[in-house]
């Protein structure tokens, strides 16, 4: 009995003792799972410096060239403003619209089993796959006032092609796979248990859609939102053929670029660029703030 006391002593003994840092435990920690992980890091941090950080210093080096004062002139131009004025609104409308009939799509693509539904699936996606210039010769020649559906307005007195309502039209096709994707994904690893479990509790399907649905598919609207407000605010190929280009009516802001760098105004277009750029990592940085708030709310509330 003494024997197997003593023994028991040296285990405890042994196990309170602190780990030597040569010891297994503590060398597995310094392990990473990925072999070759700095040098995997180091041709990362290349490769976006490159290709991403590069363009930027290199837009705003030869912004610097005219100034504060210089850029500050450059964006107060009336068709500088009236552009970024057009921009920003139709990129906030179209992405507002993609938002309702976006998350309407990935709902039918997730929840219901129809004939075609991979067709359109697939088509959510044309808007990636084709060229943007061929989108818009393809909407400007649908609705222009002669077009197969611009046609039908015409009588009423309804233009859409060649004003700001084609540009508004060209953002909402260009920018929709963006909100659709985003909550596809969340929409089909939601159980549909937690539906049925609202409406056992007698909840309506507008409070189950609002209580139940909706908070979850906050981050994915955010983020999707993001991106496609981000992407509207930079399209040129498939507005161009459909904004008609009037100044200071239909005029959108990559234009103002073309046409500075078309006069050699070099620094004039970098300015009106480096304010797009400044606009949308705004935008981004807010959304992506908002989307941590919302996730570290959610997973609060879930403890």
């Amino acid at each position: 009995m003494a024997s197997i006391n003593a023994n028991h002593q040296a285990d405890l003994t042994s196990n309170n003792q602190p780990k030597t840092p040569n010891s297994p435990l503590k060398r597995n920690k310094k392990r990473h799972i990925m072999p070759f992980f700095n040098l995997s890091l180091g041709i990362s941090v290349l490769a976006l410096s490159i290709i991403v950080l590069l363009p930027f210093v290199a837009m705003v080096m030869t912004t610097a060239d005219i100034g504060v004062a210089g850029f500050i002139k450059t964006i107060a131009e009336p068709r500088v403003k009236a552009a970024i004025e057009l921009s920003l609104k139709m990129s906030l409308l179209a992405t507002l619209t993609n938002l309702v009939f976006g998350t309407l799509i990935a709902w039918v693509l997730v929840r219901y089993e129809f004939w075609g539904k991979s067709i359109l699936n697939a088509l959510v996606d044309l808007p990636f796959a084709l060229p943007t210039a061929v989108m818009g010769i393809s909407l400007a020649t649908l609705y222009a006032p002669n077009g197969l559906i611009g046609q039908f307005f015409a009588p009423f007195g309804i233009k859409i092609a060649f004003t700001p309502i084609g540009i508004w039209l060209a953002l909402i096709v260009v920018s929709l796979p963006f909100i659709v994707r985003a909550v596809q994904p969340v929409l089909a690893e939601l159980s549909p248990e937690y539906e049925e479990a609202a409406s056992v509790l007698g909840a309506g399907r507008l409070t189950t859609f609002r209580r139940v649905i909706l908070p979850e598919l906050y981050p994915a609207l955010l983020m999707g939102s993001g991106m496609m407000f981000a992407r509207a605010t930079g399209e040129y190929g498939s507005v161009i053929f459909i904004a008609g280009n009037l100044p200071m009516k239909s005029e959108i802001l990559p234009l103002i670029i073309i046409g500075k760098l078309e006069s050699f105004d070099v620094q004039g277009a970098a300015a009106v660029a480096l304010f797009m750029l400044m606009i949308s990592f705004v935008i981004l940085f807010a959304i992506n703030a908002l989307q941590w708030l919302l996730t570290k709310r959610m997973g609060g509330a879930s403890v």
